[in-house]
């Protein structure tokens, strides 16, 4: 593992790095095969719920903002408002509970022999970090998938497969770690309503789960009639 210094950031900063994975020849190939079968797997029974366009065949992310772009317009044609909240999953890869992802993939009714071989080959991932001229003692990982693995995005995206479903006036846009919560309503008042009953029920799911949002990276957007402009929270 690598860290390279993010944009702008305070390089004294351990957050202010990301780090990169480089896995050998081997790995990448087995990795293949692996996503492969997940894919196909996925695809076969339609496991992947419609709202997610991350890392899906025909799906893109001009695709999902193409989708997001058409409600908003189609709501001012008929003359509604729309609110939408942007979420960012904090540590996205680094945080997944190994066993809640299991569990998951298991409900998901996905074969044994798959279940099993990602929960040996991700348990059994080892790494050691490398910056400038050091490089450390190789430990275990204690998360489930790791950032720049080929399976990582997908594994991740399963992992949030069992998101609460909205109610009939909010929808959801997912793209893997990225979340956009959209209400829409004739009144102010009903957006902020919509918006935070299903963020409470997002909330309590999202804690079940371990799953932590970055603040910072997320927003609120109250989208007006007027040109594109908006209204940011």
């Amino acid at each position: 593992m690598i860290s390279i210094l993010k944009p702008g950031k305070d390089p004294a900063v351990t957050s202010s790095y990301q780090p990169i994975n480089l896995l050998e020849t081997t790995g990448k190939l087995f990795e293949k095969i692996l996503l492969a079968r997940i894919l196909h797997i996925v695809s076969k029974c339609g496991l992947m719920r419609d709202e997610q366009f991350g890392f899906r065949p025909r799906h893109s992310t001009s695709l999902q903002l193409a989708r997001l772009v058409e409600r908003i317009s189609r709501n001012f044609g008929e003359k509604r408002l729309a609110s939408a909240v942007f979420l960012n999953v904090a540590k996205v890869f680094d945080t997944v509970w190994i066993d809640g992802l299991l569990y998951k993939l298991t409900l998901l009714n996905f074969p044994s022999y798959v279940v099993h071989t990602i929960s040996s080959y991700i348990r059994s991932w080892m790494f050691e970090a490398s910056f400038q001229m050091a490089t450390s003692s190789c430990s275990g990982l204690r998360a489930a998938v790791a950032q720049g693995r080929l399976i990582s995005p997908v594994l991740f995206s399963l992992y949030v497969n069992d998101m609460p479903s909205p109610s009939h006036h909010v929808e959801l846009a997912l793209y893997t770690d990225d979340t956009a919560i959209i209400a829409t309503s004739h009144k102010l008042t009903l957006l902020a309503s919509y918006l935070e009953s299903y963020c409470k029920d997002l909330q309590q799911w999202l804690s079940e789960w371990r799953i932590a949002i970055n603040v910072s990276n997320s927003t609120a957007i109250t989208f007006a009639r007027a040109g594109w402009c908006f209204i940011q929270h």
